[in-house]
């Protein structure tokens, strides 16, 4: 299980990535966004919601990291990446920065759960 986390840790951290960087091109070049990128960013937070459900089944096995803050990191990166479904506004281009800009946090913060998680 503890393998499966830490696979799924990276990709994570490898589809939030490319999803802010593909939204942060969208952004520069003023244009909308592909399909394929809503995709990326759904594929993302499903995949951090996966992330934590693993982690809470580590926990329920008594599997305990060293460092505390990995429990942090993970869940202001779920709450990041959950956070624009509840506060993005109705217009098409705040709505394209805010999902860039939780992608871009998301990824951050789980690199930063991902070394803590040791």
């Amino acid at each position: 299980m503890q393998g499966l986390h830490a696979w799924n840790g990276l990709l994570v951290v490898a589809v939030n990535g490319l999803a802010a960087l593909a939204g942060g091109v969208y952004l520069w070049r003023r244009r909308d966004p592909h399909r394929a990128f809503v995709h990326a960013v759904a594929l993302g937070q499903t995949l951090l919601v996966a992330q934590a459900g693993l982690g809470l089944l580590l926990l329920s096995g008594e599997h305990r990291t060293q460092d505390r803050l990995h429990y942090l990191y993970g869940a202001f990166a779920l709450g990041a990446a959950l956070s624009p479904w509840l506060y993005a506004p109705a217009d098409p281009r705040a709505r394209l920065t805010w999902f860039t800009g939780a992608s871009l946090l998301a990824a951050a913060l789980s690199v930063r759960a991902y070394t803590t998680g040791g």
